[in-house]
């Protein structure tokens, strides 16, 4: 089981810290517009204009708003991989259960938080509706090796299936959660806990 390769949905990285501010802008206004008219109303256009950017510099990154969606995707798996970090900074190495509540802490502290995060998130709701299964293992593969020196674990194909495995199960209970209730059904989130718990004790302990 190979690592996925992280894709790229820029035409042009930035190279300048003046570039480099302009494509935060435009993806933070992506994000905004996201919340507020759906993935289908939404246009470059309309993303430059909240910008603040000239149409052209839409352009100059991104082919189309799919292309911008993505790379939100990739820049909130980026945001994500972060926080996990910081949060395991502060717990004792090898607890898999400390590390299990802040992988799926973070994710619905960001699915609460972080504009856009809904209808992007990593990259599974793009478009809308649509369930790619690669950016679960982007996460997976993430995850791989934020975690395995955390847990005194090889970065192994045993511990990527692991981790994929608790990964797609936990996203696919996530949303239902959140499809029952907008603020994220809290029973079935318990019993996602338990369930990440049964199966991670098996494998992890």
């Amino acid at each position: 089981m190979k690592p996925v390769p992280h894709a790229t949905s820029l035409r042009r990285a930035p190279v300048q810290r003046r570039s480099a501010e302009r494509l935060t802008r435009i993806l933070d206004a992506c994000a905004d517009l996201l919340d507020e008219v759906g993935y289908d109303a939404l246009s470059t256009r309309a993303v430059a204009v909240r910008a603040g950017v000239p149409i052209g510099s839409v352009y100059r990154f991104f082919g189309n708003k799919r292309a911008m969606a993505d790379a939100l995707a990739q820049r909130n798996l980026e945001r994500y991989t972060d926080r996990v970090t910081e949060r395991l900074a502060g717990a004792g190495a090898g607890d898999w259960q400390a590390a299990m509540d802040a992988v799926l802490d973070e994710y619905l502290a960001m699915k609460h938080t972080a504009p856009g995060f809904s209808l992007v998130d990593f990259g599974n709701q793009i478009p809308v509706g649509a369930r790619d299964a690669e950016p679960n293992h982007r996460v997976a593969d993430q995850l791989t090796e934020l975690l395995s020196g955390y847990l005194g674990r090889a970065p192994d194909d045993a511990l990527r299936r692991t981790f994929l495995i608790a990964v797609e199960t936990a996203d696919t209970l996530v949303h239902l959660a959140f499809r029952m209730d907008p603020q994220g059904d809290e029973a079935i989130i318990a019993e996602t806990r338990e369930l990440l718990r049964a199966y991670l004790g098996r494998v992890l302990d």
